[in-house]
Formats: structure tokens, sequence, C-alpha cells
């Protein structure tokens, strides 16, 4: 016999989140641990060449494939793949098709680091 999970603790299922939205490059935050976020995104083509001068993000790939350039190089990463991006370094996330991917970041971090432009999202969605 299943029991219902104690106050305070919540299953998510990605999938299922994922399914809510549509639109790219537009984080949602599933859930909080310590002082982050757990977010979840699509994305598709290229992004902006940003750094978060403060915060190491963490890139769990869901589905798709996703390309995170560096000045000096490039990581790929494939379905069940993460790679963390330590603070003050600058890439560009890419994804050719859409991709989904789960995030673990900061409270504190914006989705384009430094740069401000029209895909800054200041107020992030919950789901």
């Amino acid at each position: 016999m299943q029991r219902d999970a104690p106050a305070g603790i919540r299953k998510v299922n990605p999938a299922e989140k994922l399914a809510a939205f549509q639109d790219h490059w537009r984080p949602r935050i599933v859930g909080e641990l310590n002082d982050s976020y757990v977010k979840l995104a699509k994305l598709q083509g290229d992004f902006v060449w940003h750094r978060h001068d403060n915060e190491d993000e963490l890139f769990l790939v869901v589905q798709g494939r996703l390309r995170i350039r560096f000045r000096d190089g490039e990581v790929v990463l494939e379905p069940g793949e993460l790679v963390i991006v330590p603070r003050g370094v600058e890439h560009l996330p890419s994804a050719e098709e859409e991709t989904c991917v789960l995030l673990v970041e900061p409270k504190s971090t914006l989705n384009t680091g430094n740069v401000r432009n029209e895909r800054t999202v200041a107020e992030l969605d919950r789901l």
C-alpha cells in the first residue's frame, strides 16, 4: 500500500511539466534546492554569448541535443548527460532541434547573465 508523501514533499514529472509550455529560452521553476532553483526549459537555435559572474550553472539534457560553445572549445550533450559551467566562463548554448533541459542554478541567476536583451527573463514562472 502506497502512502502519501509527507507535507512539503512533492514529486515532479519533467515530461508533464515540459508539455505545459511551448516557448523557447524561457525557463520555468519546478522546484527549489537549498539556495537554488530547479528549472525546466525548451531551447532551439542559438542563445546569446554570456557569463554568470557569481553563479555556476548545471545543464542536464532531458531530450534532444545541446551544444554549449565556449571561446576555446565546446561541449555537446545528449539525453541524460550534464555539464556544469563554472561562474565567469563565457558560453553560448545552442540547439539545432528543440531540446529540453533541466537547470540547477542559484536563485540569483539571470538567464542571460551579464547581458540584458529581449531574451532576458527577470521574473520566472513556476510550474
